[in-house]
């Protein structure tokens, strides 16, 4: 299983891009934990924390794509690190002024959402030209799923830990400091500094014209909404417990069971459609929710928590395929941002949602909004299945993909990025 991983890290830039990526997005992976406590700890209401949370995923949202679009025109360097720069400074400014006054703790998460620089979409962009072989880029696929897990393990008990030491404005200082490095890291690599989008059609939809990705836009914007209501159900289900820390061990179970689920999938090749196998790996993923409603006891929830991710980074790694098949060509960063900006506005709205109904209706009907989101997400790749059977162009043998000034050819090796 580890043999594949290892060829994909021994290769050249391979381990410096996913590192740096991983180190880059920690801010945006623990904003939703950091901004809950921070909240909490300055005196606010779960609604308030939900609407903060909000506001940040939809900046968020909003800022991917259109930052994606400018990766695409203008290259990374340009675009990642003054963005990262700038995002950073909105999370220091909600550190500083707090809750008080309201519409200026708004400004600085809207501005740090906003801003969020598009290193997820970028590392897609690249891993074509640094590894080659189309089996080796969907094994990476597979890798970056998995490291965000790790990501998504550690970034929350990271979070608790600076908080327990300091303070949580002192974890949103920290995280953000260490989350500028990281893009410095990955735009001062060779592959970043040199990369080149394809040519593109212009058309003002860019990568949205494909009616494929719309699909599977609209299937993981519920994804997005399930991930974001464990975010505020979580910290319920921890005061009811009354241990802040029971937070941070349901989280790191949740992304144990993401790594493991992830590790298993990237580890084998897998026959047939991709966008049949992510019908059936989401519909897992929405059957392994369901039972958190139950809301037992810290060591049983724990372990469901566990279950509930294991289908997590299987259905994201297969998404990347999909969304491969469907960009049309010179759009491939602004589509992987749209990815992200989807689960940014179904975390958004899944905040949002979840803090009203631990209100109304205590931890499990929180619980309860992450279930019927994964529900959700199935019924719409079912309703579209002919859609996303049918990927918007063919696919064709490029070495270097967007990368590949020259357009050099290499048997066996198909981008998919044909318009």
């Amino acid at each position: 299983m580890a043999a594949g991983y290892l060829d994909i890290l021994r290769t050249r830039h391979a381990a410096r891009l996913l590192t740096g990526t991983l180190v880059g997005r920690l801010p945006n992976a623990t904003a939703p934990i950091a901004i809950v406590l921070f909240t909490r700890a300055e005196g606010g209401s779960y609604t308030l924390a939900g609407a903060l949370g909000a506001a940040y995923g939809l900046a968020t949202a909003v800022g991917q794509p259109l930052l994606g679009r400018a990766v695409d025109l203008y290259g990374q360097p340009r675009v990642q690190l003054p963005a990262a720069v700038v995002s950073a400074l909105g999370m220091v400014a909600l550190a500083l002024i707090g809750l008080d006054p309201l519409p200026a703790a708004y400004a600085a998460v809207v501005v740090a959402g906003v801003f969020t620089p598009p290193l997820e979409g970028g590392l897609r962009a690249l891993w074509p030209t640094v590894l080659g072989r189309e089996d080796r880029v969907h094994r990476a696929y597979a890798m970056d799923a998995v490291a965000q897990e790790v990501m998504f393990t550690v970034g929350p008990l990271l979070v608790t830990v600076l908080v327990a030491l300091r303070s949580p404005a002192a974890a949103l200082l920290v995280i953000n400091a260490v989350g500028v490095l990281g893009a410095l890291s990955v735009v001062l690599s060779e592959p970043s500094r040199t990369w080149c989008s394809a040519p593109r059609e212009a058309h003002w939809l860019g990568a949205l014209r494909s009616p494929g990705l719309l699909a599977l836009l609209s299937a993981f914007f519920f994804v997005g909404l399930a991930l974001g209501s464990i975010t505020v159900a979580g910290v319920a289900y921890a005061d009811d417990q009354g241990r802040e820390s029971v937070y941070g061990w349901l989280m790191a179970a949740l992304g144990l069971g993401a790594l493991i689920g992830g590790a298993v999938y990237g580890a084998r090749q897998w026959a047939g459609a991709p966008e049949r196998r992510l019908r059936v790996v989401v519909g897992l993923l929405a059957l392994g929710y369901l039972p958190l409603t139950l809301t037992p006891g810290v060591p049983a929830m724990t372990a469901l928590a566990a279950l509930a991710g294991v289908f997590l980074a299987p259905a994201i790694a297969c998404s990347f395929i999909v969304v491969d098949r469907h960009a049309p060509r010179g759009t491939v960063t602004e589509a992987f941002s749209w990815l992200v900006t989807t689960f940014g506005v179904g975390a958004a709205a899944g905040t949002a949602v979840a803090g009203p109904a631990v209100e109304l209706g205590g931890t499990a009907w929180s619980f309860a909004v992450a279930g019927a989101g994964g529900v959700a997400a199935l019924l719409v790749l079912l309703a579209t299945g002919r859609v996303l059977a049918a990927p918007g162009r063919t696919p064709e043998v490029v070495a270097g993909s967007e990368n590949d000034r020259n357009g050099a050819a290499e048997p066996g090796f198909s981008s998919g990025r044909k318009a």
